[in-house]
């Protein structure tokens, strides 16, 4: 009788190999919905593929924890890294308009997607720290025009000419700007363009 192979699948060691990066880049694991996101599938077969590697030992964590997966032992993948243009500095704070810089920065090819465009901004402020970003973080931003309600969205605010990091929600007409900073509070505009989604963060060194 032929035994079944224990072996993870190509997507499952892809999977694999995502969290792990995503894991060193952010300090935190992904939730389910961030890595269906990443391979544009469903969350209940990424829940499938995840229980399996559970199943198998090659992963663990609470069940029903929104970030409780974890390795249970590193990949021995050679990740690559991707040059992107490190645009400047933007606000995670009160909106402040952004300062320009003509650099850039190396991040793992895992976070980047063939068919979009990406870019970095060095954060400058604390309103985003309950969603892991610090002051002095650079934040790795999928260049896209639309997200949905609760994303990180870098959001250019034509009143205030001024760019800001904040979560999105769009309600009754107007556009509420919510900080990830229990201290701060919420604030609404009557019209933002939004200039790209947050896909990864990189610690400071500090």
């Amino acid at each position: 009788m032929k035994q079944m192979s224990t072996k993870p699948s190509k997507r499952q060691a892809e999977i694999l190999d995502f969290i792990e990066v995503f894991q060193k880049t952010n300090r935190y694991s992904p939730s389910l919905a961030e890595i269906a996101e990443h391979f544009s599938v469903s969350i209940p077969t990424i829940h499938q593929h995840v229980s399996y590697l559970k199943g198998k030992g090659l992963l663990s964590g609470d069940k029903g924890a929104r970030r409780a997966i974890e390795m249970t032992q590193p990949r021995s993948s050679d990740f690559g890294v991707v040059s992107v243009p490190l645009l400047g500095t933007i606000a995670a704070g009160g909106p402040i308009e952004a300062i320009c810089t003509s650099e850039s920065i190396d991040v793992p090819s895992m976070m980047i997607k063939n068919s979009a465009r990406y870019y970095a901004l060095r954060v400058s402020g604390t309103s985003m720290i309950e969603e892991g970003i610090s002051d002095g973080d650079i934040v790795v931003v999928r260049n896209q025009p639309i997200v949905e309600n609760g994303e990180k969205a870098v959001v250019y605010l034509p009143e205030k000419d001024a760019v800001t990091l904040k979560k999105l929600y769009r309600e009754a007409g107007r556009i509420k700007l919510v900080p990830a900073n229990s201290f701060m509070k919420p604030f609404y505009e009557n019209s933002v363009e939004v200039q790209g989604k947050v896909v990864g963060v990189i610690r400071s060194e500090v």
